[in-house]
């Protein structure tokens, strides 16, 4: 065993995490869920969202069985909603073409959609004691600073190196406590800003501590300035209900329900009518919101509507709710926050 997996596995029993939800347990399914949930978020954010999709969706079976809306419904607000598509996808994959067992083949794992070889290998070796090594962001921080490998992480070159080097360092025994060590390691101590590296077990191997290069390992993404793009959100109000519309799948907030769209110079009014054949009277807009995505800034103005005739015929992506029911819906997390803007309104 090298030192640092000797090192490591004693940090992350002496100072690890041990009690979230998802370590009581071997269950691939859990694991799945857990780590799925895990990427780009973290794991504060993620406690409270596992507790209640396991309570509604506690089996493979039940996620399969499950509406695809329901889903993402307790996805809602979560972010990264194609995480819960594919997570549903793969459910009813395995329910299909493996009779409901999770497979435990590492390379049929990552058949599955919306699981790459990092998460493969984590379910792996958590839930089957796999000898498998992982490289999430945290492990990739935690590698640059280890041996002072230059370079953006996400480039292919560097990204090659630090799986050849995490594989190196894997060691026979103690899997479970390894991997979950560099997934403590990287999240609490050897953190992005302000690491504790006077705690740190690793400063006598660390070459970026030994170079004082620490704050500059590793490198960043290669900055861009995000382009600003503008929507106007159609808030269509009739008898304490609003218009919802359901997002294709593909695309931003894919499979959500949302406010009808259009851009900044279409008339709202005249959309309405022409689109939906539905008068309507304009009221007073509400203050715009700014969301921010990975690739792009969104600005959205808010136009309340309020219907002055009969409702007609909806297309099957449409339909009305109430204004309570509207905001616990499967929705992104601005769309309802507008709503909530407008409940509190004199509207």
């Amino acid at each position: 065993m090298s030192a640092f997996a000797e090192k490591l596995i004693a940090w992350q029993q002496a100072h690890g995490r041990h009690d979230l939800p998802w370590q009581q347990t071997r269950d691939p399914y859990a694991v799945w869920v857990s780590e799925i949930m895990l990427q780009q978020t973290q794991v504060s954010a993620v406690i409270g969202y596992y507790d209640r999709f396991m309570q509604r969706f506690p089996t493979i079976a039940s996620l399969a069985e499950a509406e695809q809306d329901e889903v993402m419904r307790y996805w809602s607000g979560l972010g990264y909603y194609s995480r819960a598509r594919n997570l549903h996808h793969a459910a009813q994959t395995i329910m299909r073409e493996h009779s409901g067992n999770f497979p435990t083949d590492f390379d049929t794992i990552q058949t599955l959609k919306g699981i790459g070889r990092s998460t493969a290998a984590a379910i792996s070796v958590f839930a089957f004691n796999q000898r498998q090594t992982i490289l999430d962001g945290n492990v990739k921080r935690v590698l640059a600073r280890l041996y002072a490998i230059d370079g953006w992480p996400g480039l292919p070159d560097v990204e090659k190196r630090l799986w050849q080097l995490a594989e190196t360092l894997l060691p026979e025994q103690g899997l479970p406590a390894y991997v979950q060590g560099l997934m403590d390691f990287g999240a609490t101590l050897c953190t992005r800003s302000k690491p504790r590296c006077t705690d740190c077990p690793m400063q006598g191997q660390c070459l970026a501590y030994q170079q004082q290069q620490v704050a500059q390992l590793p490198a960043s993404k290669p900055r861009k300035t995000l382009p600003e793009k503008q929507v106007t959100m159609l808030m269509i109000l009739d008898a304490g209900e609003i218009l919802l519309e359901r997002r294709p799948n593909q695309g931003i907030w894919g499979g959500l329900w949302s406010l009808p769209e259009l851009s900044p110079e279409q008339i709202a009014v005249l959309h309405v009518q022409q689109t939906l054949g539905m008068e309507v009277e304009a009221l007073e807009v509400l203050p715009v919101l700014w969301h921010t995505f990975t690739h792009f800034k969104l600005e959205i103005t808010p136009q309340p509507l309020q219907l002055t005739g009969r409702r007609s015929s909806l297309p099957p992506n449409m339909q009305w709710l109430a204004l309570p029911d509207a905001i616990t819906a499967a929705l992104p997390t601005p769309v309802r926050t507008l709503i909530k803007t407008l409940q509190h309104s004199s509207i």
